[in-house]
């Protein structure tokens, strides 16, 4: 049965893809098929093997060790404002993110992460039948975030044709910053972040070529990376630490509003027609989850953590489904899967404003296909949920 579900649901997720298809006739399936047994593979070695549990267990401990090593800064600092027992969201899993990105930025300035990433993505570019830029570019998103991304790609963002910035912008919105993997996993599963990131990488490559599919000549496929500017060890250090505190802070303040609002309009729509807006979200989302082997009877609780994430962000929504305790071990996995990720509306203007700051005119083109963007890595997301929902 749950072999059935799962190839309803990817065969949905392709004809989703297939209506807003630029052009159907030259899609490539060759790729597609290899892609997809990749996912099936990993999704396996991830989920149901004791190798997949080893490699998981080890990342994870990198990241509980990281967040220990950071939890020395943060007791530092912020030792004793809460009270004893306490965890302060903000306090435990965003401030996090300062050390992690300061990391991050040791890690550039030695040249590991520009060479790991460089490489990768050549080797990927080789199984995905895409250009060098679009697999370097999905790998440094998970590595540099959705924003920060297109500056290292800064000398060739006014020379990259329409479908060619569609392709980049989507791999960015379908990966998460690996500065914020710590967060994700003082939320839900290791196991269930990890198997997110791998598939989703592979994810965006599929749904992009349905939606998009376009070959590169080989004069055409160039990849120029900016290095950045020279700067002393102790300069680079203070601007990944600066830059990791502003999204900790950005964080907490999208989540202070977002949980603020959906509260209120939630407590709007119980009053007026005796449902939450969330509710309503969920039973719009429902037939999404049956398709990604959510359970029928769990299918508008799952669907409506679904739609909070869209609507708001990952972070909510992962807050939101600690609340539904009643969740078999399934659901939460599957719907833990689909919210690693950055498909949410504000992810549009993030990208969208990113990339203007760089190149105006290519901005504007990118905010005009801000929907079909955030469509597409939601697509990306159903289909990573799907292949994981077969093993779980």
């Amino acid at each position: 049965m749950k072999v059935l579900i799962a190839v309803l649901g990817v065969l949905v997720v392709f004809g989703l893809a297939l209506l807003i298809s630029n052009d159907k006739r030259n899609i490539r399936y060759r790729p597609l098929a290899v892609m997809i047994g990749l996912q099936l593979i990993l999704g396996y070695i991830l989920l149901n093997t004791s190798l997949g549990e080893v490699m998981v267990k080890g990342i994870a401990n990198t990241f509980e060790a990281l967040l220990g090593y950071a939890g020395a800064g943060i007791e530092f600092v912020f030792g004793g404002l809460a009270n004893e027992g306490a965890a302060p969201f903000f306090v435990n899993v965003l401030l996090p993110i300062v050390f992690i990105s300061a990391l991050i930025g040791i890690l550039q300035y030695i040249k590991v992460l520009p060479f790991i990433v460089r490489y990768i993505g050549i080797v990927l570019s080789k199984v995905n039948g895409m250009g060098k830029l679009e697999s370097y570019n999905a790998v440094a998103s998970a590595i540099l975030g959705q924003s920060e991304v297109f500056i290292s790609v800064k000398k060739q963002i006014a020379l990259i044709p329409k479908h060619r910035i569609y392709t980049l912008c989507a791999s960015a919105m379908s990966t998460v910053s690996m500065s914020i993997v710590g967060a994700y996993m003082t939320m839900i599963e290791p196991r269930y972040v990890v198997t997110a990131l791998v598939l989703n990488l592979f994810g965006g490559f599929i749904i992009a070529s349905i939606v998009n599919p376009y070959e590169v000549p080989k004069d055409e496929d160039i990849l120029e990376v900016q290095e950045e500017e020279k700067q002393s060890f102790f300069e680079m250090l203070g601007e990944y630490i600066m830059d990791g505190f502003k999204v900790a802070v950005i964080v907490a303040a999208m989540l202070l509003g977002f949980v603020a609002l959906i509260a209120m309009v939630n407590g709007i729509f119980d009053s007026l027609f005796g449902i939450s807006f969330q509710q309503l979200l969920g039973y719009l989302f429902a037939p999404f989850a049956v398709v990604m082997g959510v359970p029928f009877r769990e299918a508008v609780d799952a669907g409506s953590i679904m739609a909070t994430k869209l609507v708001s962000n990952e972070f909510v929504a992962m807050l939101d489904l600690a609340n539904f305790t009643d969740l078999s071990a399934r659901t939460v996995g599957i719907v833990s899967v689909f919210l690693v990720s950055f498909a949410n509306f504000s992810s549009i203007g993030i990208i969208a404003g990113a990339v203007k700051g760089l190149n105006e005119k290519q901005g504007n083109v990118v905010a005009r296909f801000g929907l079909k963007l955030l469509y597409g890595a939601t697509l990306v997301s159903v289909l990573s949920a799907t292949i994981a929902g077969l093993f779980l």
